[in-house]
């Protein structure tokens, strides 16, 4: 989806909503470094376990640990939604490790009803910063974190950024620039759901990586059964072109699909450009950022997803809805979906690119309209929706 900018915030609390409930345009994915940036709001006032799990509402907690209140963990992952959706099975982890604590995600406030529908995030403390930087400081309150986990970077400026709560136990990975962490080694080359997990592992907790799966929302489908076509992501370098996504519309609506298209908060004259072009009808085009209960309902029951590497891909994932993700920059090997024949990368092997460069990567180009189709096609011969696992697919 878009990629995030500043969050507004006045100090209010930000209790986590159900699964239907939120606000529109989610911040998208990528990969690569972060670095230091501005600050960000929020205090949350306001406990709510998602999930099956129990709901609280009150006070923050008086005490962290040894002052006789409510221990917490303090996860920073202050990104986009497929950032988030990446981290699902380590945030599970540290709800299992520390079932007594509560457990805060500091995050971009509109991934709130994201969190909640993990079923591991009590409360998000709202954070972000331009890109992909880490905020200068968040709006803490209370004694410090028992344990901070740092999920967002591997640098001084997110270790920095928690060190100086004060936390009692931090977990990051170690990073020549602050030597006093001591933590795994950085693997630039890693899955990003592994890298999480294998960071909490080096801490002796055990996760798995293939923990990704989210509830069905209960709110109902706008286009149940169509195929999704997403041709936005958060930097235009993974934003296949417009003229081969309406291509592909009026393929599979010459072969009777009904075809959507969605688009973030920011994108609404991309969308609206592909509406044109595959001769989309108003009720097709979903621009503008849906709220998460409808995005997540249309994804759940869609009979495909297509899109670029942002975050409506990692929904996909979570909801095992058939997908068709396009790369560019970054290979499947960082940042694609799981093994198995629901979710298909596309990637023409070569030298990494900028994934936040400002003009379609040059790999992402050779993708082709018919590879796209046929392996739709494919994804169309699927038997069951639970059928066994097979290796990633390739160009």
């Amino acid at each position: 989806m878009s990629a995030g900018g500043r969050v507004a915030g006045s100090g209010a609390a930000t209790p986590l909503s159900q699964p239907g409930e939120g606000r529109s345009g989610f911040p998208g994915s990528a990969g690569g470094p972060v670095t230091g940036d501005p600050v960000h709001p929020p205090v949350a006032a306001t406990v709510r376990r998602g999930g099956a799990g129990t709901v609280r509402e009150g006070p923050d907690p008086v005490g962290s640990g040894e002052g006789g209140g409510v221990p917490r963990v303090l996860v920073l992952r202050a990104l986009g939604l497929g950032d988030l959706l990446a981290a699902v099975p380590a945030l599970r982890a540290l709800r299992r490790a520390y079932p007594g604590h509560e457990l805060v995600l500091a995050a971009p406030a509109e991934l709130a009803p994201v969190a909640a529908a993990t079923g591991a995030v009590d409360r998000v403390l709202p954070a972000a910063a331009p890109g992909r930087a880490v905020p200068h400081a968040l709006d803490w309150t209370g004694p410090p974190p028992d344990v901070a986990v740092d999920l967002h970077g591997n640098g001084p400026p997110s270790h920095r950024l928690l060190s100086r709560l004060g936390p009692r136990r931090l977990l990051a990975f170690a990073h020549p620039g602050t030597p006093e962490v001591d933590g795994p080694p950085w693997y630039a080359e890693e899955h990003e759901r592994e890298r999480w997990c294998r960071l909490l592992r080096g801490y002796g907790i055990d996760a798995d990586a293939r923990d990704l799966r989210l509830p069905r929302p209960d709110a109902p489908s706008p286009a149940p059964g169509a195929v999704v076509l997403h041709p936005g992501a958060g930097a235009p370098a993974r934003c296949w072109p417009v003229e081969r996504y309406a291509v592909v519309a009026e393929a599979l609506r010459a072969r009777g699909r009904r075809v959507v298209v969605t688009g973030g908060a920011d994108e609404a004259d991309l969308v609206a450009r592909l509406a044109k072009r595959a001769g989309l009808p108003d009720t097709d085009v979903f621009g503008g950022g849906l709220p998460y209960g409808r995005l997540s309902a249309l994804v759940a029951d869609a009979r495909a997803v297509v899109s670029g590497d942002t975050g409506i891909a990692h929904l996909a994932v979570a909801h095992a809805t058939p997908s068709v993700t396009l790369f560019g920059p970054v290979p499947p090997s960082r940042w694609g979906p799981p093994p198995g024949p629901r979710h298909r990368a596309l990637w023409h092997p070569g030298p990494d690119g900028d994934p936040h460069g400002r003009r379609t990567d040059p790999a992402l180009l050779r993708i082709t309209p018919d590879a796209v189709l046929d392996t739709c096609d494919a994804l169309d011969a699927l038997d069951t929706p639970d059928a066994p696992d097979a290796p990633e697919e390739g160009p």
